[in-house]
């Protein structure tokens, strides 16, 4: 009798025999050892898991994963990884895109993947720079910016990914920062369990083009007074000692306050599974950049219907219909012509 066990695993198994090729010191690396560490966790088998990536830095991430992949075309990936997820619902995959890749060639694609709920891993590593080409400015940057394509500094405003993929509607939608490993493996752990898209943007330094981009927030020393952790059906506060907190203004609008001057009973209660997305929309604003405290975490996690589960339901239904087809006969209907 053949065993269905799924074999236990290492960061080994799942580490390919290809060199590493990133830049010394580059965020690329811990949250390749992340996901190396946290997959023999998960329970899942290499030959059952997959790797698709579009271009960029972040893009050559399946080259170092012991398990199938494919390096697609710029901004495509989650295009091509849709027709894998749909036809093949029994695999894994994971979709690896960097800010550039995601929201520029790419913005079409993944809303499209977002708003259809298809049953992907999509994680976008933000640098808020273009790396691979060597220093341009991308979608995620700030204005302002003095890059070689901005040499008078950026004049368009940015992107906010979170916003972005609340407004897509995707079901599930987390952040989180290359300089946290346990963060990262719990938030790549629920983007897995999750039942359909899931989003997670990844902060990732650039310490070549874009270095300290996120050390306002990220750094160890300033974390606890700038990184908001949200954590399902506990009031959002935050600090050294839990002395700030959010709460929600009559307006809609959410504020950073004391504890101490509102009280507990008067922070906002943070609902993940709420599926109205305007709340979450609303901590996606929390911040207007990353300068002032920033949400990190799951900020919406619901329930829909996954889009190859309902498309396969209807391919059944039209044959418990209308029977099998006959492939042959159609190729002989009457919609066919002789070329002489």
């Amino acid at each position: 009798m053949t065993s269905t066990a799924v074999p236990i695993t290492t960061k080994k198994d799942w580490s390919s025999d290809q060199e590493i090729r990133w830049c010394p010191g580059c965020g690329d690396y811990s949250i390749l050892t992340a996901l190396q560490m946290l997959l023999p966790e998960l329970g899942v088998r290499r030959e059952k898991t997959v790797f698709v990536s579009g271009i960029g830095c972040a893009s050559r991430f399946p080259y170092y994963m012991n398990t199938y992949g494919l390096h697609s075309i710029h901004g495509r990936a989650p295009a091509i990884a849709t027709g894998l997820a749909v036809t093949r619902p029994d695999l894994d995959v994971w979709v690896i895109c960097g800010d550039g890749d995601a929201l520029s060639i790419g913005g079409n694609h993944l809303i499209h993947a977002l708003r259809r709920n298809v049953n992907l891993n999509i994680l976008m590593f933000n640098n808020q720079i273009y790396g691979l080409t060597k220093g341009q400015y991308s979608p995620t940057s700030e204005e302002g910016k003095v890059t070689k394509s901005t040499p008078f500094g950026s004049i368009d405003h940015p992107f906010n990914p979170i916003s972005l993929a609340i407004g897509a509607e995707a079901t599930f939608v987390a952040r989180t920062h290359d300089m946290d490993r346990k963060h990262m493996q719990e938030m790549f752990g629920r983007a897995h369990q999750h039942d359909g898209s899931s989003f997670v943007e990844v902060y990732q330094n650039c310490n070549v083009f874009n270095d300290g981009a996120f050390s306002a927030i990220t750094g160890k020393d300033v974390r606890s007074t700038m990184l908001i952790e949200l954590h399902n059906g506990e009031p959002i506060r935050f600090g050294a000692d839990l002395e700030r907190g959010v709460v929600q203004l009559p307006d809609g609008r959410l504020e950073i306050v004391s504890v101490a001057d509102v009280g507990t009973d008067a922070l906002l209660i943070h609902d993940e599974h709420r599926d109205e997305p305007g709340l979450a929309f609303a901590l996606s604003r929390l911040s207007n950049g990353v300068h002032e405290p920033t949400p990190i975490g799951i900020f919406r996690d619901v329930v829909r219907g996954e889009y190859g589960a309902e498309m396969q339901a209807q391919v059944d239904l039209e044959q418990e219909k209308k029977g099998t087809g006959d492939l042959a006969a159609l190729f002989r209907s009457a919609t066919t012509w002789t070329v002489d």
